[in-house]
């Protein structure tokens, strides 16, 4: 059978750079597409610029300050997820995907220390490939938008209109309060927001989880005095240690409450700001995905709620 030439010519597009692309394209910043790739920030930008090269048109506007997508770059995008999905799909274990699941896990929670979850995780068939990758939810979801992951459990759903994606509620999780052992707060059995005023609150950047992020501005912007946000650490240990030494308070769930530490303690909110606060913890697939082992995983899961 022949082939087209320009099949086999060694102008086409690369898989890596196809993967870079996306990366940049979904981040729309350099340094933490990198890091989603397991890669330095200078290899990547020379397969995005090799990229460029190769189809003569610039597919993203840099600044000092930000990245954005050309006309160029917004049209490559659907058409490089669909390049990938199908050599996805072409896998040498592509046949056994019918009987086998990949299953994402949020890094905002430790589903190990949330029972009723961790035992229908448990449950589910020893074959599921689960995966706890160092991803946020809005991350997770969009590997479950280029079909490399099946099911994702997520906190709260995606901000975004995603058609192509259906949730079923799992479980919430509350979060409590780490502040410093020496704050007069402490002393109480609850804590509420309102008792922090006078320290900053260490604080995710929308992007990680927009749902969530705008959930709980809702209830910031009903305080009697506004909270002063400081940037949260990349390493929860580095900003538990700060507020152990009196630099500030977080907010975290339950389940990731366990480390201790001298000068550190967590004291729950108060039952509106708990309620209005908790996470809500969602089972995401792609809609029309109706595989039987699918179903069943979403069962044996939802069995945990309520």
């Amino acid at each position: 059978m022949a082939t087209a030439a320009h099949l086999i010519s060694n102008t086409l597009p690369s898989v890596k750079q196809l993967q870079c692309f996306l990366a940049v394209a979904h981040e729309l910043n350099f340094r933490r597409a990198a890091e989603r790739l397991s890669m330095t920030q200078p290899p990547l930008t020379r397969q995005i610029q090799s990229l460029e090269a190769l189809l003569r048109q610039p597919l993203f506007s840099r600044s000092t300050h930000a990245v954005s997508l050309t006309e160029a770059g917004r049209a490559l995008v659907g058409k490089a997820e669909k390049i990938l999905a199908d050599l996805d799909a072409l896998s040498a274990d592509s046949l056994s995907r019918q009987h086998r699941l990949r299953i994402g896990l949020t890094r905002t929670l430790d589903f190990t220390r949330i029972a009723p979850v961790a035992a229908r995780l448990a449950l589910l068939d020893s074959g599921d490939e689960i995966d706890s990758p160092d991803l946020t939810s809005a991350q997770l979801l969009q590997c479950l938008a280029q079909q490399t992951l099946d099911l994702v459990l997520a906190g709260e759903k995606g901000a975004g209109d995603e058609q192509g994606v259906q949730y079923r509620w799992i479980c919430r999780e509350p979060l409590l309060v780490a502040l410093p052992a020496r704050h007069p707060a402490s002393r109480q059995e609850t804590v509420s927001l309102n008792d922090l005023s006078g320290l900053p609150l260490f604080w995710f950047a929308r992007r990680a989880n927009p749902a969530f992020y705008d959930k709980c501005e809702q209830l910031f912007a009903q305080l009697t005095t506004p909270l002063t946000k400081r940037k949260e650490p990349e390493d929860s240990l580095t900003m538990l240690s700060h507020i152990a030494r009196g630099k500030g308070f977080a907010l975290l769930p339950q389940s990731k409450c366990a480390f201790a530490q001298a000068g550190l303690c967590y004291r729950p909110l108060p039952d509106r700001e708990a309620q209005q606060l908790a996470i809500d913890v969602y089972a995401a697939t792609r809609r029309h995905d109706a595989r039987a082992v699918l179903l069943q995983a979403l069962n044996t899961l939802s069995d945990s709620a309520p």
